[in-house]
């Protein structure tokens, strides 16, 4: 079976750079971000990214630097009202704050030549029980959905869920709920971002929700990055699950995925140079990206897969990661 090309482009967190930023704000932080050789493209976070700037100028920014724009990821912890919700909160006027918060951002968005709007609800949840209105939460989010969405319907419009923080409970918390969300809300222009860590900290596979998202929606952002699955530890992507990372690839070159790869890590938490860990993350995942392309046309990989034979594949893999030929042993 022959599969479509992948051309993936490559984009790192800009909040990451801040420390090489020089007081410049953003525009000293999407500077940074284009030192990473094989950086191409940049997301910003929306309201904070702006500034005051018009939406002209960041673009001008970037095209400077010799980086395109993948798309405005909504941040709404920049405004304390929303502490307790942003599409869910219970005064109906800080809801509409927050869906026209998001509106002007999508305009931003549509100004600057994006495609993606990236909705990382993180507000939206609760912490005790007897606390809310289930009901309520999920009917208020999906009227937000769908006003969004159809804000303008050229626009794709993707969920980051996660299964907490800052909320105990995130009402997007897997892939399952959010798949049902969009269904439930119908739009043609709504789809997912799978975010590696947000997975395994959902105790998921990410090979298998890809699937899922793009069987049951589509997928309109990929976020990589690792950890231990306890939390959002934002780690560089393929150095705790190497062979997860290749099965995720596999998963994506077979569904032709050729949109922009987010790095979504956190060099600024650990003291790490960004641009040495960018440039890393980088590295990593062009030689994990070769495996997988190999291994999705490879009819040896489809018959185990297909037999479930998971010793075999494990040879194969580990003769693609680590070198040398393991003996049959059989």
């Amino acid at each position: 079976m022959s599969y479509p090309a992948n051309k993936p482009r490559y984009a790192a967190r800009l909040n990451a750079f801040k420390p090489l930023a020089e007081g410049r704000g953003i525009a000293g932080m999407i500077a940074a971000a284009a030192r990473v050789e094989g950086m191409d493209a940049a997301d910003l976070n929306y309201p904070d990214h702006f500034e005051g700037r018009p939406a002209r100028e960041i673009g001008d920014m970037l095209r400077d630097n010799g980086l395109g724009l993948n798309g405005l990821a909504m941040r709404y912890y920049s405004d304390p009202a929303f502490a307790i919700g942003a599409f869910t909160n219970p005064d109906p006027a800080t809801r509409r704050k927050a869906i026209d918060l998001t509106k002007q951002g999508l305009d931003a968005l549509a100004e600057m030549g994006g495609g993606v709007m990236t909705l990382w609800m993180g507000q939206d949840g609760f912490d005790y029980a007897l606390q809310a209105d289930y009901a309520r939460l999920w009917g208020d989010t999906l009227d937000a959905l769908a006003e969004v969405s159809a804000h303008n319907r050229d626009l794709q419009i993707a969920i980051e869920y996660k299964p907490n923080e800052p909320r105990a409970f995130a009402l997007m918390p897997d892939m399952a709920t959010t798949l049902l969300a969009i269904r439930d809300v119908g739009a043609e222009n709504l789809g997912v971002t799978v975010d590696f860590a947000h997975v395994l900290y959902a105790n998921e596979m990410p090979a298998h929700v890809a699937y899922l998202a793009q069987r049951h929606a589509k997928i309109l952002g990929v976020h990589l990055n690792d950890g231990y699955g306890k939390r959002d530890d934002g780690l560089m992507a393929g150095t705790v699950h190497p062979v997860a990372t290749v099965e995720l690839f596999v998963q994506l070159h077979r569904m032709g995925y050729d949109g922009v790869i987010y790095f979504d890590t956190f060099p600024d938490h650990s003291g790490l140079n960004p641009i040495e860990e960018g440039c890393t993350n980088i590295l990593i995942i062009e030689r994990l990206r070769a495996i997988a392309a190999e291994l999705a046309e490879s009819s040896e990989l489809s018959d185990l897969l297909q037999k479930q034979n998971a010793a075999l594949t494990q040879r194969l893999i580990a003769e693609r990661l680590y070198g040398g030929v393991i003996p049959d042993g059989r």
